[in-house]
């Protein structure tokens, strides 16, 4: 085993949701502030290969790398926060870890042994954990293992976590992030929860070095002490993790708490130089001090679950904070938008999303929305399916084309404007028909589009199988929808803009996918600039 990558596990108890990713990435962002590089994966316990085939109300939005790994929305954060590209080997599943292990036996790898959870399984595990420490460019892997502790699915994972602490000694610690809840009713935080949850990870042999508390007052001297002698762990190793204003605050509580430092010295590295973030500390000061404010209608059909569109609402912070602005985002259902209550929904907004998605529900919601976008001259931004609902509206609208359709929805619809292209067809396998992943786009010079991201060649992330049908693109740019991004290789229209409306793009890939707080998406801050000039 290689031991020059140092290995840091986070693991959860008492409840899911107590914000592993984001403690994770902040501690990630302190490291790589101290010079250390630094990157993140994350375990997830369920048996889906991945979260490509997940309902967005299971486990909010799927996230994209740029190697076509449809992922956890934890690795967004992940991305958001390091301002690094995470790949497939960043997001590991157990549908993955058994499929590869049962593969094997198949081809009889294990040389006709009886195949078991120890070692077959958490072999399997400890190898995905160390890829990314085996590629020799990191110095600090940190692993999230999903769900809490107590978890049946999550034991394998906790097995493997204590096999690593065996075999590596000091090139492996682990935060256990736990909760001290506040009693209202008895005026204090009780720290019970945290001692049981350390208990259950003590019973399955791993002794946490850390303890990060997420709490919703201070944890006072008295409290740590309590914890820290229940828990076996040092006194400067309980950590308080306070609700915070917004999660980019995470990073710089975690740095007054010394999360960085004692993790350092836990891991036997030098402590080098002491981060100083000033670029993070700017985006702060702009977040929480805008000059003025525009309201952003996001359309969805998912959006009484803000974690479905998790990278688009991030991508509009980054923007607002660019553009020194508060990006105020009303959440619109689709299903609710009908041609009568359109203007009354669409009431007070500088500008407007319509969202990516898969189905028909909520579709015609979207398409109505973009006619009011269209003929109202709002800014207008449509991502993936929301791209093609606007092809869809001015084909319907302009062109007199009244049932153009996409055929994910009509197959034999009488105008497919959008539809599977014809290599696309002949696969059966669900997630083998989809373009994912980065591909490259040739933008039209003096196009919004170009001018937003200031060059004419961009490489963008796609999730979507459906694509603007060729056959009527003539037509569509002689009526005034240009196609201003095309694929270089293929000739697949990637953008669609309107050049007579203020500013009214349509982008068949995912933008908020890149966006970062280092660097926020150009498109997201052009679209944003031209929400606050609507009124101007």
């Amino acid at each position: 085993m290689s031991n020059s990558t140092k290995y840091i596990f986070v693991t959860g108890g008492v409840t899911s949701s107590l914000g592993k990713g984001i403690i994770s990435a902040s501690l990630a962002k302190l490291l790589q502030a101290r010079g250390y590089s630094t990157t993140i994966q994350k375990l997830d316990p369920y048996i889906n290969i991945d979260p490509g085939t997940l309902n967005p109300y299971e486990h909010g939005e799927c996230f994209v790398t740029d190697d076509g790994a449809e992922t956890d929305l934890d690795l967004g954060h992940y991305e958001r926060f390091l301002n690094v590209p995470t790949s497939q080997a960043n997001n590991v599943t157990t549908g993955r870890i058994y499929q590869s292990v049962i593969d094997k036996e198949r081809r009889g790898e294990f040389l006709g042994k009886t195949v078991q959870v120890i070692p077959h399984i958490t072999d399997e595990i400890k190898e995905r954990i160390q890829i990314l420490g085996n590629k020799g460019t990191y110095d600090i892997v940190i692993t999230e293992i999903g769900g809490t502790v107590g978890d049946i699915e999550s034991l394998p994972y906790v097995e493997a976590v204590r096999q690593m602490k065996w075999e590596l000694e000091n090139d492996c610690i682990v935060i256990h992030l736990t909760l001290v809840p506040y009693l209202a009713a008895a005026g204090e935080l009780k720290t019970k929860p945290t001692q049981h949850s350390v208990k259950q990870l003590l019973e399955l042999g791993v002794q946490p070095d850390v303890l990060c508390c997420r709490t919703e007052h201070e944890l006072d001297l008295n409290l740590r002490r309590k914890i820290a002698k229940f828990c076996n762990v040092n006194m400067n190793a309980v950590i308080e993790a306070r609700d915070a204003e917004t999660i980019y605050d995470v990073p710089l509580l975690m740095q007054s708490e010394e999360l960085d430092k004692i993790v350092l010295e836990k891991l036997n590295l030098p402590t080098k130089s002491t981060p100083e973030l000033s670029q993070w500390k700017e985006f702060l000061t702009r977040l929480k001090n805008p000059k003025s404010e525009t309201t952003i209608g996001l359309v969805g059909k998912y959006v009484e679950l803000k974690d479905a569109y998790k990278s688009i609402s991030e991508s509009l912070i980054h923007a607002g904070a660019a553009n020194n602005v508060k990006v105020n985002v009303r959440w619109i259902h689709s299903d609710k938008i009908t041609a009568d209550n359109l203007s009354s929904e669409m009431e007070g907004l500088d500008g407007i999303i319509v969202a990516p998605g898969f189905g028909s529900r909520g579709i015609s919601g979207k398409i109505e929305t973009v006619r009011f976008a269209r003929e109202n001259k709002v800014p207008f931004l449509g991502i993936c399916l929301g791209m093609q609902c606007a092809v869809i509206e001015f084909g319907r609208n302009v062109l007199g084309m009244t049932e153009a359709h996409t055929t994910e929805i009509i197959d034999d619809c009488k105008y497919p404007v959008i539809d599977m292209m014809q290599e696309q067809k002949e696969i059966s396998n669900l997630g083998g028909t989809m373009r994912l992943g980065a591909y490259k786009c040739q933008l039209t010079p003096g196009s919004n589009v170009s001018k937003a991201y200031n060059t004419d060649l961009i490489s963008e992330r796609h999730r979507h199988r459906y694509e603007f049908n060729d056959k009527y693109l003539a037509q569509y740019e002689e009526n005034g929808m240009k196609a201003t991004g095309k694929n270089p290789e293929t000739g697949l229209v990637e953008v669609i803009e309107i050049p007579d409306h203020p500013w009214f793009v349509g982008a068949q890939f995912h933008p908020e996918y890149k966006s970062t707080v280092a660097n926020p998406h150009p498109l997201f801050v052009a679209f944003v600039k031209a929400a606050m000039n609507k009124n101007n």
